[in-house]
């Protein structure tokens, strides 16, 4: 699989998703690869596949579209009830060609899924239902990969909303959805982690993670606390904050501390691309010294990958050089896309058009 690492896990669920119509749900912790392999599966996989996801960003990292424009769906809540379904396909006026886009579909990829909320699946199926004219089968009978990590953000259901759907649903989560619960899709977990080395370390993670720990592993975890620990300006320790205001003020500051000159990089956005699918800030301002954190993998040569930290070495116009770990790596400018999905009548495929981009 080209410059891309495979486990026996990351065969089986491109099998799954590639050779049978099951509903899959692919999980797994922060580095086993899910971006990867959603990746791969675009590039490789000869099904009409459209990847969309619950927020404006996700839709952008995940190179898709928002579940909201693809469906158009409401902001309000959504109940399953029959006067209601009627409601809801009685407001969406599809045009032509979005109705043949939905039909031709054979895979729908939801990303982030953890934060797609009950009701929104329910609405999405009844959706599909209609406009495919296939009442029987889950979905319309369209293939949908699940992709996300339960144990990172929720489902945003606010107190009110959840006091009209709790009449209805178990929980907020996609898998408390009627449609979801009557068809349960394929568990599938990515389980080796690339991303980290120190493996004792991943291991109490883990632990923190699945709220398991025993004795011994609080033992270990208060080894790690020291709360005199004050660390001097040059070691790059990270600072968790609870908000990003506090977080924005901490690297002002430390940045401001920094003697070297300043260099303002400013975004070249084209075309459509709205504020609010801005992947990162429009302006960033580095010197020579700072810690930046890469935001994005390097799929193809695997010198960086989303979460790593490094100290810049050297700023230029049109890169940076990044040291991390002892090597030196040469960052390019990064492009994001705003895309929409559009049919080849030509060869009844889907096709994606980039309508913006942000670099």
């Amino acid at each position: 699989m080209q410059n891309i690492e495979r486990n026996e896990m990351f065969d089986l669920a491109y099998r799954f998703v590639t050779e049978t119509s099951e509903n899959i749900f692919l999980t797994g912790k922060a580095g086993t690869g899910k971006t990867t392999f959603l990746k791969y599966l675009k590039e490789n996989s000869t099904k009409n596949i459209i990847v969309a996801a619950p927020t404006g960003v996700a839709a952008i990292n995940a190179g898709g579209v928002t579940l909201h424009s693809l469906f158009q769906l409401p902001f309000h809540p959504f109940l399953p009830t029959k006067i209601n379904k009627e409601e809801l396909l009685a407001k969406i006026k599809f045009n032509k060609q979005r109705l043949t886009l939905l039909r031709k579909m054979e895979l729908l990829v939801i990303d982030e899924v953890s934060m797609v909320r009950c009701d929104v699946m329910d609405a999405i199926d009844t959706i599909l239902k209609h406009a495919r004219k296939n009442y029987q089968l889950p979905f319309g009978g369209t293939q949908i990969l699940f992709i996300g990590d339960l144990y990172q953000l929720p489902p945003v259901a606010q107190n009110l909303e959840w006091s009209i759907l709790k009449e209805y649903y178990e929980s907020p989560f996609f898998f408390d959805s009627i449609v979801v619960k009557e068809q349960s899709p394929l568990l599938i977990e990515l389980d080796k982690i690339y991303r980290q080395n120190e493996q004792s370390f991943v291991r109490l993670l883990n632990k923190i993670r699945n709220n398991d720990m025993d004795a011994d592993d609080f033992e270990d975890l208060h080894t790690r606390y020291l709360p005199h620990f004050n660390p001097s300006s040059d070691e790059k320790y990270i600072t968790l904050t609870s908000h990003n205001k506090q977080a924005d003020k901490i690297n002002e500051v430390k940045l401001y501390n920094l003697n070297s000159s300043s260099f303002l990089y400013k975004a070249k956005i084209e075309d459509e691309f709205p504020e609010n699918l801005y992947p990162v800030e429009e302006e960033l301002e580095l010197k020579e010294g700072a810690q930046v954190m890469f935001l994005k993998n390097d799929v193809i040569q695997k010198r960086y990958f989303n979460g790593k930290i490094g100290i810049v070495k050297e700023l230029q116009n049109e890169k940076i050089i990044v040291e991390c770990d002892g090597a030196e790596i040469e960052v390019g400018q990064e492009t994001w896309e705003n895309t929409r999905y559009t049919l080849n009548h030509a060869d009844g495929k889907l096709e994606q058009e980039i309508i913006g981009t942000f670099t």
